[in-house]
């Protein structure tokens, strides 16, 4: 029988693989880094920024808001979106946990 990924993994390398998970496309590294770099909140067409369709960045958008690295207020008929700094601050923890958990001296075995 099949079991979960919540029965067979730790809940903390579970939330570290949904986070990646969300960062595993160029576009949404992309959109993360323009947020990052303007240092303000968007409102308006984030697209115009990136080479891709507005409908293919308003996806992107909704996979960066589910996992919480972004936030996304309606105002109107305008979105404005942000970094989620608390978010990226866990983010950045917990990968630094797991990287610096990993034993790079066993590869050297191979």
């Amino acid at each position: 029988m099949v079991q979960s990924k919540g029965k067979l993994f730790e809940k903390d390398l579970q939330e570290t693989a949904s986070l990646y998970k969300a960062l595993g496309h160029p576009a949404r590294l992309a959109i993360l880094k323009y947020l990052s770099d303007i240092k303000v909140c968007v409102t308006g067409d984030i697209s115009e920024e990136l080479p891709l369709s507005r409908t293919t960045v308003n996806q992107h958008l909704k996979e960066l808001k589910n996992a919480g690295l972004i936030q996304g207020v309606v105002q109107g008929t305008k979105t404005n979106y942000c970094l989620n700094p608390e978010k990226i601050r866990k983010l950045n923890e917990m990968s630094e946990a797991f990287l610096n958990s990993l034993d790079t001296e066993a590869g050297e075995v191979c």
